[in-house]
């Protein structure tokens, strides 16, 4: 892309990274897949990648989005680690350590919300000042993105993990860690697996546990229409990709729930646009580390 500098991102997943060298999604110079496996040796290999690339081709930055939560506070001793989190041994983890080893200019935010400014500035919220991007995977994320810079304050926002009205009926225990039956807990990819035994992926557009799903998520953009007031909103991630219907029945129960209340009554007629799928598939989180070091740049 003329005028924008090269340079480097990384989209840290709990299953997986991506090292991404590019200018935008137009000129992508390279780009590399990691194992996510204990944090000393996931580091290390993308470390590795990176000062390699650092040598040949040089780069003006470095963006990183990784799960979290993260410490986003750079006035706190713990700045740049990951904090309390259900992945196995990586608690504590500094993300900047290594980073800071490469004398380039870089920034650290959530994958989600990496992901979120990239559809922004390329994808399905282009143009718009304030939007939030909902992926529903492994976990629950949210990127909320106001007058075009994430959210910030005590930690990131992690509307993944709120509380919401359970569906009538519905008395499953939930299976986050922490919260039982916040959204994650009810909603995610791991959550319908504890629930069914079996992958969100394989399971049929019928199968009663999607109504579950749908509920949760459209009370979780029930809370973000009111709260963050998104001009609009994305959904995408495995498991919402992988259930097509899952979009349509999510846009229904928000529509219902939101009962045409103030401003929201302009949204009836508009939901299929107002809640919809994000332009740049898989290729947005890699994409958000770029988009994340180019704020650095």
């Amino acid at each position: 892309m003329t005028g924008s500098p090269l340079v480097a991102g990384v989209e840290l997943g709990g299953t997986k990274c991506i090292c991404i060298l590019a200018t935008g999604p137009d000129d992508i110079r390279d780009e590399i897949r990691i194992e996510t496996r204990d944090p000393a040796a996931t580091l290390d290999a993308i470390h590795d990648t990176l000062a390699s690339w650092k040598l040949r081709h040089g780069f003006a930055a470095l963006g990183i989005g990784s799960f979290g939560p993260l410490d986003l506070d750079p006035a706190s001793p713990a700045f740049g680690t990951i904090v309390a989190t259900p992945k196995p041994g990586w608690s504590g983890t500094d993300l900047l350590a290594r980073a800071r080893t490469l004398d380039v200019p870089f920034v650290l935010d959530t994958d989600v919300n990496g992901a979120a400014l990239a559809e922004g500035r390329w994808g399905g919220a282009k143009g718009l000042a304030s939007y939030a991007y909902v992926t529903v995977g492994t976990g629950i994320g949210v990127g909320a993105i106001i007058q075009n810079r994430p959210i910030s304050g005590l930690g990131h926002v992690e509307a993944g993990h709120l509380r919401i009205p359970r569906l009538p009926g519905d008395t499953w225990p939930g299976s986050c860690p922490f919260h039982g039956d916040c959204v994650e807990g009810l909603a995610s990819g791991t959550a319908i697996e504890a629930c069914t035994g079996k992958r969100g992926g394989t399971l049929t557009a019928d199968d009663p546990v999607w109504a579950g799903v749908a509920h949760a998520l459209g009370a979780l953009l029930h809370s973000l229409v009111l709260t963050v007031a998104p001009q609009r909103i994305l959904v995408g991630g495995g498991v919402a990709t992988s259930q097509p219907q899952l979009l349509a029945d999510i846009r229904t129960r928000l529509a219902k729930s939101l009962g045409g209340y103030g401003a929201t009554a302009a949204l009836m007629d508009m939901m299929d646009s107002y809640v919809a799928p994000p332009q740049l598939g898989p290729q947005a989180g890699p994409l958000g580390a770029i988009a994340l070091a180019q704020r650095a740049a």
